[in-house]
């Protein structure tokens, strides 16, 4: 089915056309798991503009896929815009970033807020021990800084487990501050994110901490002074 004919179906038929997608996702289903048994399908997405589907595979690529199922690219999609390239598969990804319920980080806000960035964080990391001391200049130029959890060693290390002990503590930030500095926190149990937000970190593309995420969804590996990332941001 064309783009053309898709945008007919959606304008006129929307019922009939919503039939044909979920016969569309069946399709591309049935097929990757025939031809990728290694992989379990994490999301089936039609993309309008480009008239494929986007499949997430758990703990592999991205995919983007015919309506028939029978052919498939692995890979960022981008958009032509002008002069200049858009990564939409990026764009997908970090949006899931700024999406993150805030209850579930440690949020250092800014008293006149301007912007924020969102930070994927690792206490044993010494480039993150340095954005943290700047947060205060951060705070005082309007940005509110979002932490996540990025424990680069995974799920059940060391930093990982002192990351659990700091989200389930009685004061989050105070403790993440002091852990950064060295201090040794007691053993705190609850249900937390911390194992979500490292799997969604290498997900959007984190590869080292501090990573950091800005509303437009762009990805700033690596520490920045204040001025530089206060640049960034448009301030």
């Amino acid at each position: 089915m064309s783009i053309l004919s898709r945008f007919v179906f959606l304008c006129v038929f929307p019922a009939l056309f919503s039939n044909v997608l979920w016969a569309d996702e069946a399709q591309i289903l049935s097929s990757l798991k025939k031809a990728l048994p290694q992989y379990d399908v994490g999301s089936v997405k039609f993309h309008q503009a480009s008239g494929l589907y986007v499949v997430e595979m758990n703990d592999g690529p991205t995919l983007h896929v015919t309506s028939d199922g029978r052919y498939f690219v692995a890979g960022d999609l981008y958009k032509i815009n002008g002069v200049r390239l858009e990564n939409e598969t990026e764009k997908a990804k970090l949006a899931k970033v700024e999406a993150l319920p805030e209850s579930q980080m440690i949020i250092y806000k800014a008293k006149d807020e301007k912007t924020h960035i969102t930070v994927f964080t690792d206490v044993d990391c010494g480039y993150c021990r340095m954005l943290h001391n700047d947060v205060p200049a951060l705070n005082e130029i309007g940005i509110t800084v979002r932490y996540v959890a990025f424990p680069r060693a995974g799920v059940g290390s060391a930093a990982y487990n002192k990351m659990v002990n700091i989200w389930c503590s009685d004061d989050p930030k105070s403790w993440l501050t002091k852990v950064k500095l060295g201090q040794e926190i007691p053993e705190n149990k609850c249900a937390n994110p911390i194992a979500d937000q490292f799997n969604l970190g290498r997900v959007v593309g984190v590869r080292g901490t501090p990573s950091i995420v800005l509303p437009n969804g762009t990805l700033l590996p690596g520490y920045l002074p204040v001025d530089k990332l206060a640049k960034e941001v448009g301030l």
